[in-house]
């Protein structure tokens, strides 16, 4: 397989913190239907990366990617290079080419989604 998905879950305090709710089911939310407007405003970037070759490189990027302030979910697709992030806002270039370079990568710049 050579693309890898990483969804980011975060606790339904955390949700609360942020100014969001989860879905309710358990007791800690308001489920006031929320949630599904602010899932399709997630935001997509794509970008090229180079020097990934195996497993352990995905990881290290996914992991330093997920560390970036409202990323929910990140795709790599190894045979690519592609990597895709879906976050809660915009996200600046220079903040994911410096997760990227602590991974060990390097960032070739954002492709049209």
């Amino acid at each position: 397989m050579s693309e890898t998905t990483v969804t980011v879950e975060s606790s339904a305090a955390e949700a609360e913190a942020a100014g969001g709710s989860c879905c309710g089911s358990c007791g800690t939310g308001t489920g006031t239907g929320t949630d599904a407007a602010q899932a399709s405003a997630t935001e997509r970037a794509v970008f090229q990366v180079e020097g990934m070759t195996c497993g352990h490189c995905v990881g290290s990027v996914t992991a330093e990617l997920t560390k970036l302030t409202g990323v929910t979910e990140v795709t790599v697709d190894l045979a690519t290079g592609r990597v895709t992030v879906d976050s809660a806002a915009p996200l600046a270039d220079g903040e994911v080419a410096a997760a990227v370079d602590e991974a060990g990568y390097d960032l070739v710049g954002r492709l049209d989604a």
